[in-house]
């Protein structure tokens, strides 16, 4: 298994998506195997803004797939997603 790197920036303005289907998200992370660490960018404003995933994939194609699982990839959240080998260095 290799770790990946799931980096989303939130649409501006979309506080109230992010909002109506975080149950469903954390739904979806808790039922995964594959997350490893997870949670929000929060804004200058202290408003859930992005997030910052760390999964377990077999490959790049595997994550990429994982990632547009999500149940707010699905709602249309994201501005961008962002899929990155990581390798864990220090922790």
């Amino acid at each position: 298994m290799t770790t990946y790197a799931v980096i989303c920036r939130d649409k501006p303005g979309a506080l109230d998506i992010r909002k109506a289907t975080r149950d469903r998200h954390l739904a979806y992370l808790n039922e995964s195997s594959a997350v490893t660490l997870a949670g929000p960018f929060v804004s200058p404003e202290g408003e859930m803004c992005g997030s910052l995933l760390l999964i377990e994939a077999d490959s790049l194609a595997a994550a990429r797939d994982w990632a547009a699982g999500d149940p707010y990839a699905k709602a249309g959240l994201f501005a961008e997603v962002s899929v990155q080998e990581w390798k864990k260095v220090i922790g």
